[in-house]
C-alpha cells in the first residue's frame, strides 16, 4: 500500500504538477494578448496569430524554465527535461485551446466561442487540481476563475482602450 501511495505521489509530482502548471500558465497568460488583439484589430485572423505566437512562445519559455529550474535530484521532481517537455507542451495547449475559435472569420462569433472555451478550460483546471492536488473544490474553482477572470478582463479592457472605445 505504501508503494502504491509513493508511486502516486511521484506521478503527481513529476507528471501532473508540471502539466497543471503549464495548462494554468497557457490558459491564463495568453488571454490578455489574444483578447486585446481581437479588440484592437476586430479581425479574427490577427487574434489567431497573436494567440499562436503567445502560445508557442509561452510553451517554449515555460518548458525551458521548468527544465532548468532544478535537476530533480534534491527535490525528487524527476527528469528536468521530461518535466520541461510536459510543462512546455501543456502551456502551448492551454494557450491554443482558446486561440482556435479565432479561426472563425466573424470576430464577434469567435469571441463568444472563445469565452465558452475559456470557461471550460478554467473549470477543467479546477477539476484537475481537485482530483490530483486534493484542493477543496469550491475554493479551487474560485481561485482559478477569479485569477483567469482578472487576466481575461484586462485583455478585453486593453483591447477596448486601444481601439478607442
Amino acid at each position: 500500500m505504501a508503494t502504491l501511495e509513493a508511486s502516486e505521489k511521484k506521478f503527481v509530482l513529476q507528471k501532473v504538477q508540471p502539466a497543471l502548471l503549464g495548462l494554468m500558465d497557457g490558459a491564463v497568460s495568453t488571454l490578455a494578448p489574444i483578447f486585446a488583439a481581437a479588440g484592437l484589430s476586430q479581425h479574427s485572423r490577427d487574434a489567431f496569430f497573436v494567440g499562436l505566437a503567445a502560445s508557442v512562445g509561452a510553451g517554449i519559455s515555460m518548458g525551458l524554465a521548468e527544465a532548468l529550474s532544478d535537476d530533480g535530484e534534491v527535490t525528487g521532481r524527476g527528469s528536468p527535461w521530461a518535466r520541461g517537455a510536459i510543462t512546455g507542451i501543456a502551456t502551448a495547449i492551454g494557450g491554443m485551446l482558446h486561440t482556435f475559435p479565432f479561426l472563425i472569420s466573424d470576430v464577434q462569433m469567435a469571441l463568444h466561442v472563445a469565452y465558452v472555451v475559456v470557461a471550460i478550460e478554467l473549470l477543467a483546471i479546477a477539476a484537475i487540481r481537485y482530483r490530483f492536488m486534493h484542493s477543496p473544490l469550491v475554493q479551487t474553482i474560485g481561485q482559478v476563475i477569479v485569477g483567469g477572470g482578472i487576466v481575461f478582463g484586462i485583455g478585453l479592457w486593453l483591447g477596448q482602450i486601444g481601439a478607442g472605445e
